[in-house]
């Protein structure tokens, strides 16, 4: 599943290349990136509270 979704993003992003120069290419892949974002913290699978205190340095992150 996650081929064919990135074969349509793929054709997506070239669609946007083509038809609307490089900044169109620009623009897309910003909203798909705000949309990979907001549906991961919408399925639980991203802590925004978290990724927000490590980004201003109140909570560090720790790797085992």
């Amino acid at each position: 599943m996650t081929t064919i979704a990135g074969i349509f993003c793929g054709a997506f992003l070239a669609y946007m290349a083509v038809a609307h120069g490089f900044f169109g290419f620009l623009v897309a892949i910003l909203f798909m990136a705000i949309g990979a974002v907001l549906g991961r913290a919408a399925s639980g699978k991203l802590d925004l509270k978290g990724v927000g205190e490590a980004l201003i340095g109140k909570h560090t992150t720790t790797s085992d």
